[in-house]
């Protein structure tokens, strides 16, 4: 991008580098340089101020070790913004009103969120001007914007194994809003397993819709699936990666649903939560792939790459599909379509791609830190395979409280096994995500963490 005149004094004590690091955080300070802006090239800038490339150079690595700028490998030289530290010479501290003090905001380490800090902001902001490219829409695409669904489907074939017909997707507003929606086309009053603990936020929808939630334990293999009582409209699970345990649902477990859900007539909600997210595991088999005719496979962008997008995609046998839309046709709900441009010119570009191969990388960089600072504190991690959250199982409701409690008096927000019971809580410990944090904030709340877990220990 053009920068802003920037006044460099050949003749002052002030080295030019020193010079002209200082007068790029000015204009981001003035607002003329936002963070996600692309830098000029040391060469480039050098040309243009009439200095050396070795001036240039020398500002943009202090930039660099500062943290407000950072380097993508054939990309360029980016703005990230205002550092942890001072940013050179330090303004005049405003006068300070009673009562009116700012607390440093909590660091949460609570699982289910995106780790924003690996988006490439410039491919975010190519692909809402792309997004934006088609004129408006004359009418609403009950199903979803084409292009979406082709990018869905090579997409779950690329990344989830999954050869599906784009005819067999229709687009939704997320994992939980087509949840809702499936959970409208069954008969008020039928039965539908969960997996205890579970995601409360599907649970929510389905009793919402008028529907009897019956708890199903989750074990080390997932969900069990002999414990399903009989008399079942549905099963909603999430077999990739349990929330919020963790497991993983056996090969044999999975055959063994998709054969009773056949054999008793009722549909399987595969939610594939984090799905995309495997470490050191060989893939197994999605339940859609081993049982198409009765499961209803759920996706969404939230947490691949952010909830503003408010897009996911279902796949599902024909008569599911057929009611769901009859549903949307009587109600006038209809998924946004703003969302499903930017996945598609995302995945147009390349950029989709590149961005899961950044965001493995950095998870699975900051699940060894999850696991170093759980297991030097003394305590056990479990549900590592997969995913951006671990559970740290604790002795007691009473443990999990002191933890909790604990960490957020030093600025930690940690969650609890407990708040994730559709029933009385049969489980205690601490659900630790690692995907929302900036790294160095991470840090902190992770070294708060093991403090907490080790005292809990001391004091056991």
């Amino acid at each position: 991008m053009e920068l802003p005149p920037l006044a460099l004094d050949r003749n002052a004590d002030r080295p030019l580098a020193v010079q002209l690091a200082d007068a790029l955080r000015a204009v981001t300070a003035g607002g003329s340089l936002r963070a996600g802006d692309r830098l000029p090239s040391t060469r480039e800038l050098a040309a243009t101020l009439g200095v050396s490339r070795t001036v240039t150079a020398a500002a943009y690595d202090q930039l660099l070790a500062e943290g407000w700028a950072v380097g993508r490998r054939g990309a360029g030289t980016f703005v990230v913004g205002a550092p942890a530290g001072p940013p050179g010479p330090a303004r005049p501290a405003a006068p300070s009103r009673p009562g009116r003090e700012r607390k440093p905001r909590p660091i949460s380490l609570w699982p289910g969120a995106p780790c924003l800090e690996v988006l490439d902001r410039a491919a975010w902001r190519r692909a809402w001007r792309a997004a934006a490219d088609p004129p408006p829409d004359a009418a609403a695409e009950p199903v979803g914007v084409p292009a979406f669904r082709a990018a869905v489907v090579e997409h779950l074939l690329r990344h989830r194994g999954l050869a599906v017909d784009p005819a067999q997707v229709l687009a939704t507003g997320g994992s939980t809003a087509a949840v809702a929606e499936l959970a409208r086309t069954l008969a008020p009053g039928s039965r539908v397993a969960v997996e205890e603990p579970g995601y409360q936020r599907a649970v929510a929808a389905l009793r919402t819709a008028g529907l009897v939630v019956t708890p199903v334990p989750v074990d080390a293999a997932g969900l069990v699936v002999e414990a399903l009582p009989t008399g079942l409209a549905g099963v909603y699970c999430t077999p990739a990666h349990q929330f919020p345990l963790g497991a993983r649902l056996s090969a044999t477990r999975r055959m063994a649903l998709v054969e009773r859900a056949r054999a008793e007539g009722f549909l399987v909600i595969e939610d594939d939560y984090d799905g995309e997210l495997r470490y050191d595991v060989a893939p197994l088999p999605l339940l859609a792939a081993l049982g198409p005719d009765v499961v209803a496979h759920l996706g969404t962008a939230s947490k691949l790459l952010t909830p503003t997008l408010g897009a996911g995609w279902l796949v599902a046998p024909p008569a599911v599909r057929s009611a769901v839309l009859d549903l949307r046709g009587h109600t006038g709900t209809r998924p946004a379509p703003a969302g499903q441009r930017v996945f598609v010119a995302l995945a147009a570009h390349g950029d989709l791609a590149r961005h899961l191969r950044r965001l493995r990388r950095e998870l699975s960089q900051r699940r060894a830190a999850v696991a170093a600072a759980v297991r030097s504190a003394g305590h056990v991690v479990e549900g590592d395979a997969a995913g951006a959250h671990v559970v740290v199982p604790l002795p007691d409701i009473a443990a999990e409280r002191a933890v909790i409690d604990a960490a957020a008096a030093r600025g930690v927000t940690l969650d609890g096994l407990a708040r994730h019971h559709a029933g009385d809580p049969g489980r205690a410990g601490i659900v630790l995500g690692y995907a929302e944090p900036p790294r160095s904030a991470l840090e902190r709340g992770l070294a708060v963490a093991g403090d907490v877990l080790t005292l809990l220990n001391a004091n056991g």
